[in-house]
């Protein structure tokens, strides 16, 4: 027993020595929504005067109202299946009326969730008022004219920004939290951002095919920096996180505090109401009460079915479209979702811990429907 116990002891040790981020991926057990402690982060700031909803919650009528098929096929009213599913926070909004909050396992509206890829979306805005700003010139422009370490190397001469934006870029990396030696487990648990991307090859030609990966995200966000002469939580906090109101402090993780990068395919880390506000500038085509934060052309082009050849027709710019009716999420690792449904005004956010199985875009959907 106790040869077993010191054998484990000398093997956890190797781990956290030898390799820092197989360590730390072994000793965090697996990303979660509470990864917001274990990271150094920048700052984003509330407001003093912030937006707030029209508080009209009616949860014991929607909660009988709305049913719901979960993925067994089982048919239950709204409160049975919120209750057991691993939800943390839901939203419904509508008109800019809340209409339904529900938090559960402890959160409350000042609970802190690590938002996953739901970043992503926010990145694609940014680069848009980076674009309107003319800080980048145009998506067209080849990524090595801001990354000039990837001059003439794998092919990345040929690799725009639109490429990056829709996922079609051919980088070659493996995408995946499940094993610590995955691309992007190594980039969430790494502290050497800067140093891995100059590093990286491609394994095929730009628009060759969709191609979810965070790294390309991750390049965006580089792109963002050395455009702007700010940090990613700097340009966020200045363009969108102050002009939309925000009710509460957040923070974008980083990969280390000397220099650090932040980890921009995810890790803003804030409120369910404040990630809804999000979703109701891009309801409102990037417009905040009669003043333009997001280009309205970029979030229209954004928010399109994807016809291009060589990407998806469900992913457009960083955001995730839905097949009919103009529907268009901001989705998360472990279930984090930001939906928006044009049609009806409304604003769906989903925070958990898991899927537990559930398709979530299914559920949003048949809330939506019944809404």
């Amino acid at each position: 027993m106790r040869k077993s116990a010191f054998g484990l002891m000398f093997i956890a040790i190797m781990l956290l020595f030898g390799s820092c981020k197989v360590g730390r991926y072994f000793w965090y057990n697996f990303s979660d929504i509470t990864d917001h402690k274990i990271f150094p982060s920048r700052p984003l700031h509330g407001s003093a005067e912030p937006f707030r909803f029209i508080d009209s919650q009616n949860n014991a009528a929607i909660d009988g109202k709305v049913k719901i098929t979960n993925y067994a096929g089982v048919t239950t009213d709204f409160k049975t299946f919120i209750e057991k599913s691993p939800t943390v926070a839901f939203l419904i909004i509508r008109n800019d009326s809340l209409l339904y909050e529900k938090y559960q396992d402890d959160y409350d509206t000042a609970s802190i969730v690590a938002s996953f890829s739901v970043a992503k979306s926010y990145v694609s805005a940014l680069i848009g008022i980076a674009i309107g700003e003319g800080k980048i010139k145009s998506e067209d422009d080849p990524i090595v004219n801001y990354l000039p370490e990837l001059k003439d190397k794998y092919n990345w001469n040929n690799v725009t920004i639109h490429h990056l934006l829709h996922m079609a870029s051919g980088v070659k990396f493996s995408e995946g939290y499940n094993s610590p030696f995955s691309g992007a487990a190594s980039f969430y648990y790494g502290r050497t951002l800067r140093k891995s991307l100059s590093k990286l090859k491609t394994e095929k030609g730009p628009m060759e095919g969709f191609d979810y990966k965070s790294v390309n995200t991750e390049l965006l966000g580089l792109i963002l920096e050395r455009a702007t002469g700010k940090s990613m939580t700097e340009y966020l906090d200045e363009k969108i996180w102050r002009p939309l109101q925000m009710e509460y402090d957040a923070s974008w993780s980083i990969d280390k505090k000397k220099d650090g990068l932040e980890k921009a395919f995810c890790c803003i880390n804030a409120r369910a109401r404040d990630f809804a506000k999000f979703g109701r500038l891009y309801l409102n085509g990037g417009d905040w009460n009669g003043k333009t934060i997001v280009p309205n052309d970029w979030v229209k082009k954004s928010l399109a079915p994807n016809t291009e050849k060589g990407a998806a027709d469900y992913y457009n710019r960083q955001w995730w479209i839905g097949p009919k009716d103009g529907d268009f999420s901001a989705i998360g690792h472990l279930g984090q979702y930001i939906y928006v449904q044009p049609k009806k005004n409304l604003i769906i956010v989903r925070l958990g811990t898991s899927r537990a199985k559930e398709e979530w875009i299914d559920i949003l959907r048949q809330v939506a429907t019944q809404m």
